[in-house]
């Protein structure tokens, strides 16, 4: 009987431990991860937790093949590496296994996003996403960008160079030493290319300069009428700042005559009416600042500069801190986890940032098929066939799925599996599809090496898209702002709608000329500055448009305009600046147009604490919660008549519109509600919204005590929306219309302020920390610190030999 009993406890443990090792199911067709890999003591997610002091020396020396001499590197107390080399290839190799150390899960899972294979790990559940990213040509246009890096030799030698660092890395690993994403969902990390850093600038590519507006802008034009759209949404804010103002650079410009192309019309175009819904408005991600002050205008006389870009807020970092150090550079700053070089920093000479520039460079053109299989179109009365690419999606656990895409002149055939989608026989002509420079890889390394405006101006020349607003600064006192990109020549409004693509004559043509696009140098007014607002003012001899931001860009030129003696700690005062000159313009309007008299106490309580309000979005003030509900049931009920629920909107008007139309146009017929028999105009309208957000906060007692950072709390999540592995914030401030441009997943990504003195000082912060492992005391620590509104000093080594109480430890890579 004991020995039975010893067999079937042996069956038991034997059949406990193959279930611990099978994928287990959750639903149809979905599964968690064998446990018996997670939980191991040995190999499981116990082996991913870090100690909390890093041991000095690292131990022995890393042996990297391909190296041609020795690299040292010191780690800080962010472990931050500061990597010192003899050449420029060792760096960018030591870099390339530095950054896949720390970040390899969040390198391997945004170019598996961006080329379409997300479903391979996940399953079924991204298999849209795949299919729409495959669909809209981003691996193809990641492909075009390799072969046209291809014919320039040393930037191919850095891109291999890199990839030989994260090979080395992951060469090294034992499954037990994987990242613990990659034990969660049971894969095994795969080789670094090339290909996969163009992965990365089109992931980039995707967040910054893709919007577009036509199908909206078509509809609604078509709702309202050509007058009415045009009042409601005219090009130009006549308050707003431009990044470069006129001076007279622009007049003689002569410019070839531009075909002027009829708008689409929707019954040439077979477009489907649809059920209309309202565009959300105030909805943009950007909200990116940067700044450059001459000595002028600085306690020091040298020049300084700040960046700070807005964009998601994730755990990791979507940043990556490094110090590269050749005999040819010395350069800190940030850079995108999986490309070479450094996007935003400083050298010993010079300061550089970046916003996004915001240009719409996509647009959609009506195809005209031959016949009924779509395998031929009509363009310029001939007939063309189309090519096919196909796709092959993995889908874990299931078979792979085939999709041939349609590709055009144009581009490709994006939505012609939707039957019911307004953009079914449309292609997607896209910026990003155009091969990018041969030299585009070297451009952050160019400025790395940068010393003066003719360094800065070559550096940048190669960068094409996504379009930034390039600033700088050197220490021998010049300041500058490039809006550096490659833009679409276009007859004016051209692109704003849905276009004919049977006639190439509403094809771009061509693009603005280099050296005509708009930069600024050592203004007398002593500082320049962008925002995400239009880059030049309409006497720019070129036609563009875009999604422009209006209110920052006026805060931060008023500040700039009056400051004297700026300091660190000024430039940090502005970059957490949370006044909001947009509730600035409207409250005085609204409250102008509320009957106060009318209210009840506890409404009158309410209109005080506005009265009373200073316009700034302090996490612990109240009125920002009354203001924003306020604003969004006058901006709703305003705009009713563009408001159904369908998936295909309408636009509304930008906030500044509307607030002029509430300021001086308060009889518009937009106020009125369209079946009641009166007619309403703005009062009627600022009335019965404060009482809706009185009649919310009464059946909502929890948020009318809230304070704004409760009420809207930041999330810093997980990369891969792991819960538990984020972050959720109640004491940040700021909002979208404020220079702290914050909301309740975007924000402030970097800080970084830049004294280009003697000796360059530096502070900055991130919202997350070096490591990408969420068991490391490295993960997060950075997180309270930036939502405290302070910085680090940034360790700017001169030598590898520096000590200090700051050297955490320190690494040698060998041949």
């Amino acid at each position: 009987m004991r020995y039975f009993r010893l067999l079937v406890s042996a069956a038991l443990l034997a059949s406990l431990l193959w279930a611990l090792h099978q994928p287990i199911p959750v639903g149809e067709k979905k599964f968690l991860p064998p446990a018996g890999h997670f939980f191991n003591p040995f190999s499981g997610f116990w082996r991913n937790a870090d100690p909390m002091v890093p041991i000095a020396g690292f131990g022995t020396a890393v042996k990297l093949p391909g190296l041609k001499g020795k690299v040292e590197v010191v780690l800080d107390d962010l472990m931050v590496p500061h990597i010192f080399a003899q050449n420029l290839e060792d760096a960018v190799m030591v870099q390339g296994y530095l950054t896949a150390k720390d970040r390899l899960w969040q390198m391997d899972i945004a170019t598996r996003k961006v080329s379409g294979r997300l479903s391979e790990v996940l399953g079924e559940r991204t298999l849209r996403i795949d299919s729409m990213n495959r669909r809209y040509g981003l691996g193809w246009a990641a492909e075009r960008d390799l072969e046209s890096w291809k014919s320039d030799p040393t930037g191919m030698a850095i891109l291999d160079a890199y990839a030989a660092g994260v090979n080395a890395h992951i060469n090294a690993l034992k499954p037990a030493d994987y990242p613990i994403e990659f034990k969660i969902l049971n894969y095994a990390p795969e080789p670094w290319s090339p290909l996969k850093t163009a992965y990365m600038v089109e992931n980039m590519a995707e967040t910054l300069c893709k919007r577009e507006f036509d199908l909206s802008a078509t509809q609604t034009r078509d709702l309202l009428g050509q007058e009415a759209y045009d009042a409601l949404f005219p090009d130009w804010n006549p308050l707003q700042q431009p990044i470069v103002p006129d001076f007279g650079q622009w007049r003689g410009t002569a410019i070839a005559p531009l075909k002027q192309t009829p708008d689409a019309v929707p019954g040439a175009l077979g477009l489907r009416q649809q059920p209309r819904a309202r565009m959300p408005h105030d909805e943009y991600i950007d909200g990116s600042n940067n700044w450059a002050l001459s000595g002028m205008r600085t306690q020091t006389g040298k020049p300084m500069l700040a960046n700070d870009p807005h964009l998601n807020l994730t755990l990791p970092s979507i940043w990556y801190q490094v110090q590269i150090h050749t005999p040819d550079m010395n350069a800190y700053g940030v850079t995108v986890p999986g490309v070479p070089g450094i996007v935003i920093g400083f050298n010993e000479d010079m300061a550089w940032g970046v916003t996004n520039v915001s240009h719409d460079v996509a647009d959609w053109y009506r195809i005209q098929w031959t016949d009924a299989s779509k395998k031929a179109y009509v363009l310029d009365g001939g007939v063309k066939q189309v090519t096919y690419r196909v796709e092959t999606i993995g889908v874990k656990n299931q078979l792979p799925r085939v999709d041939s895409v349609r590709y055009t002149e144009w581009g490709p055939v994006v939505h012609e599996h939707d039957k019911v989608h307004p953009l079914r026989d449309y292609a997607y002509r896209w910026l990003v599809h155009d091969p990018s420079e041969p030299a585009y890889i070297k451009v952050f390394l160019g400025l790395c090496a940068g010393k003066n405006w003719d360094d800065y101006r070559a550096s940048v020349k190669a960068y094409d898209t996504p379009a930034q607003n390039f600033v700088m600064a050197t220490r021998k006192g010049s300041i500058g702002i490039q809006v550096q990109g490659r833009y679409p020549l276009r007859a004016r409004h051209q692109g704003k709608y849905l276009q004919d693509g049977s006639s190439s004559s509403h094809a771009w043509q061509g693009f603005i000329p280099q050296e005509q696009v708009p930069y600024l140098k050592d203004p007398e007014r002593g500082f320049v500055y962008s925002a995400n607002q239009h880059s030049t003012p309409p006497s720019y001899p070129y036609y563009y448009h875009g999604e422009f931001e209006d209110f920052r860009g006026r805060r931060i030129f008023d500040r700039l305009h009056h400051m004297q003696g700026a300091s660190l700690d000024s430039m940090a005062a502005m970059q957490l600046d949370n006044f909001s000159q947009r509730a600035a313009d409207a409250l005085p309007a609204m409250l102008r147009l509320l009957n106060t008299e009318s209210l009840d106490p506890v409404g009158k309580q309410y209109a005080d604490a506005l009265r009373a309000w200073n316009c700034r979005y302090e996490a612990s003030f109240k009125a920002p919660v009354f203001f924003e509900l306020w604003y969004d049931y006058l901006y709703d009920a305003t705009w009713d008549e563009l408001e159904t629920n369908t998936a295909f909107p309408l636009q509304t008007p930008d906030a500044w519109r509307f607030i002029e139309m509430l300021d001086k146009d308060t009889l518009n017929a937009f106020f009125d509600h369209p079946g009641t028999p009166e007619k309403e105009t703005a009062r009627h309208v600022v009335h019965e919204s404060f009482e809706a957000m009185c009649a919310y906060l009464l059946q909502h007692p929890q948020e009318a005590l809230s304070d704004w950072g409760h009420y809207r709390p930041v999330d810093i999540k997980h990369v891969g929306f792991i819960d538990g592995f984020g972050r959720t914030l109640t004491q940040v401030g700021g909002h979208p219309s404020a220079p702290n441009a914050q909301r309740d997943v975007n924000g402030p990504s970097w800080r970084m302020i830049v004294s280009l003195q003697d000796s360059v000082f530096a502070r900055g912060v991130y919202p997350g920390g070096q490591s990408g492992n969420p068991g490391s005391p490295h993960y997060d620590n950075m997180v309270d610190t930036w939502a405290a509104g302070k910085y680090y000093d940034l360790l700017f080594l001169k030598s590898a030999s520096t000590a200090g109480v700051y050297i955490q430890g320190r690494m040698t890579f060998e041949p």
